[in-house]
């Protein structure tokens, strides 16, 4: 059973989320990260331009509850580089080789210290000519290898050894400047995460602040399945629709159904899709997040990339019930782009996630996020062309179910200036739009970077080919043997009919690759 499937279940029982510490072990029942914000040092602020990424908060009005206390010199600000930022599941990381990611416009490289048993996270460039090193290798000794002239780094980024460099000679490679700068960087919940500073003074910075926790992903009575996609809009985009509960069954139809909804008193109008009124409020918002309890379930966001929680009941402490969790993490790669990595751990359904491919779930769960990615790439260009501080006269959003996007853009607005902190000078401007079939690729966004759907891939394709060549040879051998071997009609039809459905079996799977692997246009019109 595909996890976000699980949304489609009319009714079903569910716990409340354990929302553990991040940090130290804490008797608080809320998701947190320890360690305050740091205010962002002047030379990395962003000035917004007319075009920005980056949405306004809306100025809707709020209670008096909600509305931020004054301060004369202006809010706190959320220090971007001052997190730890997922890179994939561990999952989807060959420890054979080494692997490029983007965040916060800041490229870098994952690759397996053997030596140290451990991942290590680098700067992608080699000190020689700012070669990527993850176009590199893993050589025979465990070090990462630049392939364009061979260099080769240890797990702390100094540089042991540089082939041009004569034996006898100084030892050039001893040298500050032939070393690559090297990240602190974290296994938790069997995901990679690093932390975007690598100055001396934050080589601990583990013990002042974690990566948030979630407790079931860890649990042995939980199984989880994983996944990551790149995304052709920004962080804020991504954020806010994940906020969203109310487009599920619009969106998304034909694919998931919202969960129904207690009849509305006074309503006479209703649609197939089933969608209606969904109560949420808003707690605790601070610039670490906030927290939403919701008619079924409730959601947290902590800030500033993920977003834990459940769309079901909360479970009845008196009885133990299934318990289904939802947890995405939001990435900035730059301008316009983003990505998801999202594990749904769960309790039930064990016996089921035992027997299927991990890349059978991803076939459907591509197909949600394919279903609204050109809804959103053009909204986000509609919100940049309205300009920044005009998002809240741009959208319109009465109702309840838009409390969690009114309460992020808040977030947004008053502790980001609308702006991601980026690690490095961005142009701030959103990247062109590109045909729909580029915008829907599968395969550059997420099946080079899913080890399961690679290897599915690699075996549908050959099998493609077996039956193929089956067709033909089976066509070869009637021809041949034709009045020898088969002499009578029943076994002249056999045989055609054999080569028939090896034919027919390698274009369907054709077909199933090409929707599955590389694109499916989704057409909402006739849905």
């Amino acid at each position: 059973m595909d996890p976000l499937s699980l949304l489609q279940l009319p009714r079903a029982s569910r716990p409340p989320l354990p929302l553990a510490a991040a940090a130290a072990p804490s008797s608080s029942a809320r998701l947190s990260v320890s360690g305050g914000a740091r205010p962002v040092p002047r030379r990395l602020r962003r000035r917004a331009a007319r075009l920005s990424v980056s949405a306004v908060a809306t100025e809707t009005p709020r209670t008096e509850e909600e509305q931020p206390s004054p301060s004369p010199s202006g809010t706190e600000r959320f220090d971007w580089l001052d997190q730890w930022y997922p890179l994939a599941p561990v999952c989807d990381l060959d420890p054979r080789a080494p692997h490029g990611k983007t965040v916060l416009g800041l490229s870098v490289v994952a690759w397996y210290d053997r030596g140290a048993g451990e991942w290590r996270v680098f700067d992608d460039a080699c000190p020689h000519r700012l070669a990527p090193l993850s176009e590199g290798r893993i050589d025979d000794r465990g070090r990462l290898q630049c392939v364009y002239h061979g260099w080769c780094f240890d797990g702390a980024g100094a540089c042991k050894f540089i082939p041009q460099a004569p034996a006898l000679g100084p030892p050039v490679h001893t040298n500050s400047r032939a070393c690559v700068a090297s990240y602190p960087c974290v296994v938790q919940n069997n995901i990679l995460w690093f932390y975007p500073r690598a100055d001396p003074e934050y080589k601990d910075v583990l013990q002042r602040k974690r990566p948030p926790l979630i407790p079931e992903i860890d649990d042995p009575e939980f199984v989880t399945v994983y996944g990551i996609r790149d995304l052709p809009y920004g962080y804020d985009i991504l954020v806010e629709n994940l906020m969203d509960p109310a487009h599920v069954p619009y969106a998304h139809k034909g694919i998931m159904r919202g969960i129904r909804k207690k009849e509305d008193p006074g309503r006479v109008e209703y649609d197939k899709e089933g969608g209606g009124p969904v109560k949420m409020k808003i707690e605790q918002a601070n610039i670490e997040g906030f927290m939403s309890p919701q008619e079924r379930g409730y959601f947290q966001f902590v800030a500033p990339c993920t977003l834990v929680g459940t769309p079901f009941p909360q479970e009845d402490k008196k009885k133990k019930v299934p318990r289904v969790m939802l947890v995405f993490f939001c990435i900035p790669v730059g301008p316009g782009r983003s990505r998801v990595i999202w594990a749904f751990p769960r309790n039930v359904g064990v016996w089921l996630h035992n027997i299927t491919p991990r890349w059978l779930y991803h076939v459907g769960q591509n197909l949600i996020l394919d279903s609204d990615i050109f809804l959103l790439h053009v909204e986000e260009r509609k919100f940049a062309a309205a300009g920044l501080d005009n998002w809240q006269k741009a959208c319109y959003v009465p109702t309840s179910s838009d409390s969690m996007v009114v309460a992020f853009r808040n977030w947004f607005r008053k502790f980001c200036k609308n702006q991601v902190g980026w690690a490095t000078s961005q142009v701030d401007q959103l990247p062109p739009t590109p045909t729909k079939d580029q915008l829907m690729e599968r395969y550059w966004s997420h099946v080079a970077q899913c080890t399961s759907c690679s290897a599915a891939l690699k075996a549908m394709k050959a099998l493609e080919v077996i039956l193929q060549v089956a067709s033909v040879a089976v066509a070869g051998f009637l021809a041949v043997a034709k009045g020898t071997l088969i002499t009578s009609t029943v076994q002249r039809a056999a045989v055609v009919s054999a080569a028939v459905l090896c034919f027919a079996a390698s274009r369907w799977l054709a077909n199933f690759i090409q929707k599955n692997f590389y694109f499916q246009d989704y057409i909402h019109a006739y849905k």
